[in-house]
């Protein structure tokens, strides 16, 4: 019997696969199906936070006063994963300051403030030719086209489409359950605008590359899913690839990726592993929509559908520039009824409620909802757990929501790691249907914050270690370096003392030696004298005596010379002295 259900499923375009888990909740989106997609007037003043998308922050070109207009580049993408900003209309940078964002947190954030001159100017832009373009370049140029994920994930689209060797995409899938409570932009924008999403989806399987195309979409949608079917069979892209329209179950969260891929292939996408890993990519319709208008003409992410519901007069589906007011968006809905108390971003189920109503509308809004206490009624007391196990019945990734309640609740956060906690995705199946109204998905995301801030802080002290390890390790380098340098300053100190004392001893040797050898050749010219004294000429031994008469006389007359001589210089010397007493007296 279930072969035959199988069969009649496969012949409607129906996922045979069973849903894992979940929840079906009240579905309150005829109230904004009913009108068509509506625009809203440009409103006077933008605000656009930097902080729209999974990563970092781009960085900021603009200054205060400078005029922008439409689809300018006011911050690039910086880094590996991050998104641009562009804007969304034309008019005067009037503030780049901290403003309130929609956050949980309701922390303000860095935001860029527009002054809207109402003209909505331009500027400069064309279409590519991306069948003939290279792919590279078609990816440089889409890390600053601004598209992330409009699903509600807002990851960088532009990281998504790129491929290696280890990644390669067989299958791309393209999610249009929109499964959660209240949100129908995507419901409207597949009945409206199919044609349009189909031309992304085949820039994205460009891209990619892929084989085969499976788009999903729940059976509480047929005239999108009529759309779509009519779209694929007049796309170009169905002659190239296998292009199917499978129908889901409606049963919440069948809309998250990991969910909705195994509804449509039965392939389970490891914990540990990201879906490229087994060959699978997966987009939002509204993400491949802004594809096909920045690739075919050039207009970068400025806009998005949003669903404007709940206590609201006439709630609808309305295409909203990024940085809106949410008040102007209100408005467009007829206005708050007088009993709203909170306004929602996002739906019941996974979404939070909005520090003001005066924060800008941003590329993950896909819905506000105005809440009142016949909506959502304020929640009861919590009760202690009596341990039924519904929890686990409706967790769609199948893990112990009990146990990790326990664990979360006496902070045994480690126990709380072992079981899984980061598989959890937080959608809130498991708080929807506990007895005891446990907000067990607020434990879980206090546990991953705790984690995340320990881990964090271990991170830092590891760093901090290594850093006074290092730092230890060089004062310990300094400390041998400086005593090598002494020992050498040492040892070259001994050497000249060595020297030093050397040197005298050399000296007197060296003076010794000269002496020695001075009084030698002193000895050695009285010996010279002594002979000449004792002497006698050999050629006058034989003279006449007239010739020795002769040299007698002038021998004679010699040494008279001689004494007159030295007469003379002990005169001169007796002179001198005199006349130096005349001087002293």
């Amino acid at each position: 019997m279930n072969a035959l259900v199988n069969i009649f499923k496969q012949s409607l375009g129906l996922s045979s696969i069973a849903v894992n888990g979940g929840v079906h909740p009240p579905e309150h989106k005829q109230e904004s199906t009913s009108k068509p997609i509506g625009y809203l007037p440009l409103p006077k003043r933008l605000v656009l936070p930097l902080r729209q998308h999974v990563g970092n922050l781009p960085k900021v070109l603009v200054a205060v006063g400078d005029k922008v207009l439409k689809g300018q580049l006011l911050a690039e993408a910086e880094g590996n994963i991050s998104a641009a900003i562009h804007a969304p209309t034309s008019g005067t940078i009037a503030a780049i300051e901290d403003a309130l964002i929609p956050h949980p947190s309701g922390l303000p954030d860095r935001c860029i403030t527009i002054d809207v001159d109402g003209k909505d100017e331009w500027v400069e832009h064309a279409p590519y030719d991306w069948r003939k373009e290279d792919k590279t370049k078609l990816l440089e140029s889409l890390r600053n086209s601004g598209i992330v994920g409009l699903g509600g994930a807002a990851f960088p689209t532009q990281v998504k489409l790129r491929t290696n060797a280890k990644s390669h995409v067989d299958t791309l899938v393209i999610n249009a359950a929109e499964c959660e409570p209240y949100i129908t932009c995507d419901d409207m924008l597949m009945r409206e605008r199919a044609d349009e999403i189909l031309k992304g989806v085949e820039v994205a399987q460009h891209l990619l590359g892929a084989k085969q195309c499976l788009i999903g979409i729940e059976d509480n949608k047929p005239e999108a899913a009529e759309a779509l079917r009519l779209a694929c069979a007049n796309s170009p892209l169905a002659k190239l690839v296998s292009l199917k329209v499978m129908v889901v179950p409606t049963q919440y969260p069948s809309g998250d990726a990991r969910q909705l891929i195994r509804l449509l292939t039965g392939i389970e996408v490891p914990a540990d592993k990201r879906s490229t890993d087994v060959g699978l990519q997966c987009f939002n319709v509204a993400t491949v929509l802004a594809l096909h208008r920045y690739f075919d003409f050039g207009e970068p992410a400025l806009s998005r559908i949003v669903t404007i519901t709940g206590n609201v007069k006439t709630p609808a589906n309305f295409e909203v520039l990024f940085g809106t007011p949410v008040t102007d968006l209100v408005k467009a809905g007829g206005g708050a009824l007088d009993n709203t108390d909170d306004y929602i971003m996002g739906g019941p189920m996974m979404g939070f409620s909005l520090p003001s109503v005066d924060v800008p509308i941003t590329k993950a809004a896909n819905c506000v909802i105005a809440s009142a206490p016949n909506l959502f009624a304020p929640a009861p007391p919590a009760m202690p757990c009596i341990r039924c196990a519904r929890c686990a019945d409706v967790c769609p990734v199948s893990l112990q929501p009990q146990e990790l309640y326990w664990f979360s609740k006496s902070s045994n956060l480690e126990k709380a790691r072992d079981y899984n906690l980061f598989d959890c995705i937080e959608c809130g199946c498991c708080t929807y249907a506990c007895p005891s109204n446990i907000p067990l998905v607020q434990y879980y995301r206090f546990a991953k914050s705790e984690i995340i801030a320990q881990d964090r802080a271990k991170e830092a002290a590891d760093l901090a270690r290594e850093r006074n390890e290092f730092r230890l390790m060089r004062i310990e380098r300094e400390k041998q370096e400086r005593a090598e340098k002494h020992a050498q300053k040492a040892a070259g100190a001994k050497a000249d003392a060595a020297k030093t004392e050397a040197k005298p001893s050399t000296e007197a040797s060296a003076d010794a030696a000269t002496a020695a050898k001075k009084a030698a050749i002193a000895a050695a010219i009285e010996r010279a004298k002594a002979l000449k004294a004792a002497a006698t000429p050999q050629n006058v031994v034989d003279a006449k005596p007239s010739v020795q008469a002769e040299i007698a006389e002038i021998d004679a007359r010699r040494e008279t010379a001689k004494q007159a001589a030295s007469e003379g210089i002990l005169s001169e010397q007796a002179g001198d002295n005199t006349v130096s007493t005349r001087d002293e007296i």
